[in-house]
């Protein structure tokens, strides 16, 4: 039987992936699905451009603004939600359109990667922040890199939570994560998808990011953040969030404001950087120049996914 069509648009922060995404819903009758990692919480809406009302033009959008920052969401959790929205969305007889810059949660779709259902092992997790806390980040990233070198490649030294995981995924199941995904994978996607993403000339990138990080200041970041911090006790992972770990810092007085949008800058680039890499290994990636004209880049898609 002949899978449904999803068309993925994904790539760097700040490249236009939420404009394009809008414009095509709407010309090919289309919904959302969304694929980032730090839109999923509710009152992180600043620090996570998240599209306004007035942005979504009345297009809906899925897995945006649902889980509250306090609460734990795996991999594992968003494959099985989006598969659900994609569904719903074919179900009413139109396009889904999966959108965002978080290139696991991509993977686990157009890969088909079952991740296995692990019970969260709080004694386990303690013991590792333990650890962080009197060994440092860098010699747990040596000891995951150690068990699991495929998965480490894909993983920044200052990603606390995925270093944790592939020593969770390991502790618990005697398998590393690099197995898992292999073994996983033998079943294939559940639906046919036709992946894009934004290229930008890197200067041009890291312009429009610098200046997307003022906007952010300027539209009340710092205020956001300390509404998070006296509402929420505890965030598993929320706060370690591009941005908002940053101005954590600056609230409690560790680092200055020019410091902090500087880190958040700098930080958000090299988090570009590693996007673009991340796409670049998906082989059947189609690469959309984010600089063309809308309509040139809206016609290649749809002639592309044959629509």
């Amino acid at each position: 039987m002949q899978k449904q069509k999803v068309i993925v648009i994904c790539g760097p922060t700040a490249s236009g992936k939420t404009a394009l995404s809008i414009k095509l819903a709407k010309k090919i009758n289309g919904e959302i699905v969304s694929s980032d990692s730090m839109q999923i919480y509710k009152d992180m809406n600043i620090g996570t451009a998240k599209p306004t009302k007035e942005e979504m033009q009345d297009i809906k959008h899925y897995l945006i603004d649902f889980i509250s920052p306090n609460q734990r969401y795996s991999v594992a959790d968003y494959k099985n939600d989006a598969e659900k929205a994609i569904q719903e969305i074919i179900d009413k007889g139109k396009i889904p359109i999966v959108v965002g810059g978080t290139g696991l949660y991509i993977d686990t779709l157009i890969y088909g990667i079952e991740y296995p259902k692990i019970e969260f092992d709080e004694e386990y997790r303690n013991k590792l922040d333990q650890r962080e806390k009197k060994e440092g980040l860098d010699k747990i990233y040596e000891e995951a890199k150690k068990i699991d070198e495929e998965a480490i490649k894909k993983i920044s030294p200052n990603d606390k939570k995925r270093i944790f995981r592939i020593l969770e995924i390991y502790h618990s199941t005697g398998k590393t994560k690099t197995e898992q995904e292999i073994i996983s994978r033998q079943n294939g996607p559940k639906y046919d998808y036709k992946v894009f993403a934004i290229n930008i000339e890197r200067e041009k990138l890291y312009e429009r990011i610098n200046k997307r990080v003022d906007i952010m200041i300027k539209n009340g970041l710092i205020e956001e953040v300390k509404k998070l911090l006296t509402k929420y006790d505890e965030f598993p992972t929320a706060m370690q969030g591009l941005g908002y770990k940053e101005v954590k810092e600056f609230i409690e007085k560790r680092i200055s404001k020019e410091e902090m949008i500087d880190k958040i800058k700098q930080e958000s680039r090299k988090y570009a950087k590693r996007q673009i890499t991340w796409f670049k290994k998906n082989k059947q990636t189609i690469w959309i120049n984010g600089l063309d004209k809308m309509e040139d880049n809206l016609e290649l898609i749809i002639k592309e996914s044959h629509i």
